[in-house]
């Protein structure tokens, strides 16, 4: 059989793939090891379309098969996962199965491959986060160990960082309390200069990056974030529009719709959490420059920030934030999409625009619009 598509399951070490014809039929599967996955990959021919589960190791793969000649396919797992004929049984081959399927199935989505450049970048971010949560847990241990002797310490890294150092210094405390609070300071230290070399290592990687200075230029868009967002999207122009990529991020609401009623409920909080955390963090300090400014000086507000108080006043300060970050996505896949810098006067030229057309040409316009709509509705 001549196989045209393949579905894989990757692993460490065993790797099932399922071969199937150009709609994935008359497939059958085979499991080997990753020595012989990778001559395996070798012998098929150019163009064959292979399919595999998004994953971190997946991206490496991708890049070897373009390499081969091979045309690479990432696909979410949430999509694959219903596509296993049996969710009771799971197995290497019915997963690879099920990925052949849905390479199939009509209407699929995939996710772009990423370069090593882009990886090598995100890999700061990922162990930012990893030494930030060490802290964190850090904080939480100390912080339960020393309720145990009755010292309360109310929440908040520098509550307890202040605590810490007044248990050191103080003779009152047992020494097996100075002891161990000394020990939590030094490994805390240790992991604020990890976070620092991080952070200067993002900041190097994108000192030079044009597309990272355009991106800061939006406020609510900082260092990491826009670092962050070069490096996982790539090339905006896979996703259709903002919208979709703000969907991407789970910062839009879920709908349930029946019978022509549409509900909007909280949002998805699908796709890249981290990606979703900084837009939101950022999102919340344009919002509360904003409300400051309504306080002090409410005649400077321009029109994006009386927006956003207006829109605190109605929903509150929550949806708010969720809210003006869905709009910074947006704009984001804009600048990301079409190579523009950030003009926040760009709605002065769309009114200009507007405003220069004749009423007349706005009704031919409108009947032209309506006589589409008819047409498309089969009037």
């Amino acid at each position: 059989m001549n196989a045209t598509t393949i579905g894989v399951d990757l692993a460490k070490h065993v790797f099932a793939a399922c071969e199937g014809d150009s709609r994935g039929h008359d497939a059958r599967s085979s499991v080997m090891k990753r020595g012989e996955f990778l001559k395996w990959l070798c012998t098929l021919p150019a163009g064959t379309v292979v399919a595999m589960e998004a994953c971190s190791e997946a991206h490496s793969w991708g890049r070897t098969m373009r390499a081969l000649g091979l045309e690479p396919r990432l696909i979410a797992a949430e999509f694959v996962r219903p596509y296993r004929k049996n969710q009771r049984v799971k197995n290497d081959a019915r997963d690879a199965e099920a990925v052949l399927t849905a390479l199939h199935a009509p209407g699929m989505r995939f996710v772009a491959v990423k370069t090593e450049e882009q990886q090598q970048r995100l890999a700061w971010h990922r162990l930012r986060e990893g030494w930030k949560a060490e802290r964190t847990a850090l904080f939480n241990r100390i912080r339960g160990l020393l309720t145990e002797f009755g010292i309360v310490v109310e929440v908040g890294a520098s509550k307890i960082r202040r605590k810490l150092a007044e248990l050191e210094g103080d003779d009152a405390y047992p020494q097996s309390i100075r002891l161990m609070t000394q020990s939590v300071r030094e490994q805390v230290a240790v992991l604020d200069q990890r976070l620092a070399e991080c952070e200067r290592q993002i900041a190097r990687q994108s000192r030079d990056d044009p597309v990272v200075a355009r991106l800061r230029s939006r406020p609510g868009i900082g260092p990491l974030t826009a670092d962050a967002l070069v490096a996982t999207v790539g090339d905006a122009r896979q996703y259709k529009n903002g919208r979709q990529f703000a969907a991407s991020l789970g910062i839009t609401p879920r709908q349930h719709g029946s019978g022509g009623k549409t509900h909007l409920g909280a949002i998805t909080r699908r796709g890249d959490s981290y990606l979703r955390t900084l837009l939101v963090q950022g999102a919340r300090c344009v919002l509360l420059a904003a409300l400051r400014l309504s306080k002090n000086s409410p005649d400077t507000l321009n029109r994006l920030q009386l927006w956003m108080v207006k829109l605190n006043d109605r929903v509150g300060y929550h949806k708010a934030g969720v809210a003006i970050a869905n709009k910074h996505a947006r704009q984001v896949w804009a600048m990301l999409a079409r190579g523009e810098a950030y003009n926040p006067d760009a709605y002065k030229d769309w009114e200009a625009a507007h405003a220069a057309v004749r009423p007349g040409d706005m009704r031919e316009a409108s009947d032209h619009h309506l006589s589409t709509a008819a047409l498309a509705a089969g009037v």
